[in-house]
């Protein structure tokens, strides 16, 4: 018998939420089968089982609220029956297992109750209708009271309100005012309007401002000239969705450039660990996604320097796709070691981004514009139309000095204006 734990779910995440048990005791299982899927403060993600077997017994239920690294599941492996063993199994050693399995479910049910975390029991909330901790954490944080909850119809077990009921609901009921006891929005002497913020806008709001603790921010900047940029694209783009069907925007182009002046300026991909500098082999580049809700999540491409332009083209759509679909997994939003944020999609011409933790740097690129400027050639200068971009580069002062920053932003800068017109993409 093996006991499968929770896997890690990423960077500062210590808790997950049972959200559903894909397999029943008894079933069997191959290795990477999901068996569990979850919730975390950052994506819904389904959990993969290591080994090849049969799941014996389960530990946690839905709704429960579960640690990193505490046990989920009993998991007889393949290599443990064969033919007849199964019912040789003797009575005694079930009852063994049994008592095993209860103390470590008491030594589990101990721990959490000693942190003030609900697990495992749904919980009543009025005389007719139950609601599982997870549902009444999300109610209790967009401000819905019993009344409005009770008005919910769930599409659970017996009726039950799941977490895709109540965020159905909320989704619905942004769209107007609600009136009800809960008083989501409140008008203060006829003027002003009280709006609570979401569970995310929340979450952005706490890392923001322990960042900016954190991290002591300077920006620089620089403008950049992308007119090679923008017409080898224009020659491009149709030719390449036509072949690979899908587009080509320029954060690929932007992410490639980052890249190269990483591997050339290696001590921007590092973070800080207490008095000590961490330094990254891999270089892994999150880019900041805008949801259609309005919040942001910044999914990440591990091993950014490992993928050709195309193969960054690829994977920018499908990270991007999957965010506005509420598709990414834990391991696609962990891991970052540098960020970028594509701000020209705004309209805006630059920015100050503030960093994601613990990483020391994150760019922003503006939008592309069409200027007069200054072209140097060996004749002599001449001024005409180009097309010009303001970058942004945030760095924390604590370990990245002011010569290194704009050093690294430079780079970029000349990756760009360097791009190559003749290079092909597929």
């Amino acid at each position: 018998m093996i006991e499968m734990l929770m896997p890690p779910m990423g960077e500062s995440i210590m808790e997950c939420t049972v959200l559903h048990r894909l397999k029943k005791e008894g079933d069997k299982v191959s290795v990477d089968d999901s068996i569990l899927e979850v919730a975390t403060d950052k994506v819904d993600t389904e959990v993969p089982c290591p080994f090849e077997g049969t799941i014996k017994q389960w530990l946690v239920k839905e709704d429960d609220i579960v640690p990193i690294g505490s046990p989920i599941a009993i998991i007889e492996t393949s290599d443990m029956i064969t033919g007849d063993a199964l019912s040789e199994i003797s009575a005694p050693e079930t009852s063994d297992l049994e008592a095993s399995v209860n103390a470590l479910e008491a030594e589990f049910q101990d721990a959490l109750s000693a942190k003030s975390v609900a697990v495992a029991e749904v919980v009543a909330v009025d005389g007719n209708s139950f609601y599982s901790p997870l549902v009444l954490s999300i109610a209790r944080e967009e401000g819905i009271a019993q009344q409005e909850l009770s008005s919910i119809k769930g599409t659970g077990v017996e009726g039950r309100v799941t977490k895709s009921d109540i965020l159905n609901y909320l989704h619905t009921r942004k769209s107007a005012v609600i009136t009800t006891v809960s008083q989501k929005v409140v008008s203060v002497s006829g003027g002003n309007d009280i709006i609570e913020m979401d569970r995310m806008r929340k979450m952005i709001s706490q890392r923001m401002v322990e960042s900016r603790r954190i991290s002591a921010h300077v920006t620089s900047f620089i403008e950049t000239d992308m007119t090679s940029v923008v017409k080898w694209r224009d020659d491009v783009k149709d030719n390449y969705r036509k072949k690979s069907g899908t587009g080509i925007t320029f954060t690929p182009i932007l992410i490639e450039a980052v890249v190269k002046a990483i591997k050339d300026y290696p001590m921007i991909n590092i973070s800080v660990d207490g008095d000590k500098i961490v330094v990254k082999k891999d270089i892994n580049i999150g880019m900041a996604v805008a949801l259609p809700d309005g919040n942001l999540i910044v999914p990440v491409i591990h091993h950014a320097d490992q993928y050709d332009l195309d193969g960054l083209a690829r994977k920018v759509n499908e990270l991007a796709t999957k965010a506005r679909e509420n598709k990414l997994k834990a391991d696609d939003v962990a891991g970052g070691t540098y960020t970028i944020s594509n701000i020209g999609a705004f309209s805006n011409l630059m920015g100050t981004p503030i960093i994601v933790q613990p990483q020391v740097g994150i760019m922003a690129f503006g939008a592309i514009k069409k200027k007069p400027a200054v072209i140097e050639t060996p004749q002599g200068d001449l001024l005409g139309i180009r097309s010009m971009m303001f970058i942004s580069h945030s760095y924390d002062h604590r370990v990245v000095d002011g010569s290194l920053g704009g050093m690294f932003l430079k780079r970029v800068n000349d990756y760009l204006e360097g791009f190559d017109l003749h290079r092909t993409l597929i």
